[in-house]
């Protein structure tokens, strides 16, 4: 049984939510407002598997609290919802740490497909990966990607990682020294329209240098390919 917390100021739209999630056998617990959510996830602990996070909520937007979770160093996968499925709302939810979205107004199948995909993600990234993918713990230049802890290793330091990025990394991997367009990544990673503005897809790139790069601003291992995308190179 996986644990779903429902950030929804809408009562309806939260009742709904919880009583679907249920009938698939999810526990859910619904939290009114962004305050609420934190007060659950970082002061009293509570254990989630998934968030389902709206962004118009009162007090703290659900942008604020993502990036609050991830500065605290949580990691529990979320699902934005997002009054438009606009690029600049998309953006800022990836920004701020989110893992998926989904615009209002939704169809349930499609809700309930998201956060199955959520879940399934990331056990799949902390249990066994298919013989396809990337080894679970993978070693270069000194540095170790172990995607089984969703975590980056250099020297003394341990950077956590988002599912999107755990899902990026593993990608770039299994393709290591061959260009990798944002298109794939946009469809073949994240499950995402390809006309998303590539922002998004920038921001996570740059994010992902600071863990790994001496210097991040003069890449050595998370190359750019001019007018394609990105290329991993293990051993520069």
């Amino acid at each position: 049984m996986s644990r779903i917390l429902i950030v929804e100021d809408e009562q309806h739209i939260a009742e709904g939510l919880r009583f679907n999630l249920e009938a698939e056998g999810h526990e859910a617990t619904i939290a009114p407002d962004g305050e609420r959510a934190l007060a659950l996830l970082l002061g009293e602990r509570c254990r989630f598997d998934a968030v389902i996070l709206d962004v118009m909520l009162p007090g703290k937007d659900g942008f604020a609290v993502a990036a609050e979770l991830r500065a605290a160093g949580h990691y529990v996968p979320i699902l934005m919802l997002t009054a438009r499925g606009s690029a600049a709302d998309v953006l800022r939810g990836f920004e701020a740490g989110t893992d998926d979205y989904l615009p209002k107004p939704f169809e349930l199948s499609i809700l309930m497909a998201r956060v199955k995909g959520l879940l399934r993600r990331r056990r799949w990234n902390e249990q066994e990966a298919p013989q396809a993918a990337a080894p679970d713990v993978y070693t270069f230049a000194g540095r170790t990607l172990d995607f089984a802890a969703m975590e980056v290793r250099v020297r003394d330091e341990t950077h956590r990682l988002t599912v999107m990025e755990c899902d990026l990394l593993r990608y770039l991997v299994r393709n290591a020294g061959q260009p990798v367009s944002r298109r794939a990544i946009l469809e073949e990673v994240w499950g995402l329209p390809p006309d998303l503005d590539t922002r998004a897809i920038d921001n996570f790139i740059v994010r992902l240098r600071r863990y790994i790069e001496d210097r991040p601003a003069a890449p050595n291992f998370l190359q750019t390919v001019r007018g394609v995308g990105y290329r991993f190179v293990p051993e520069p």
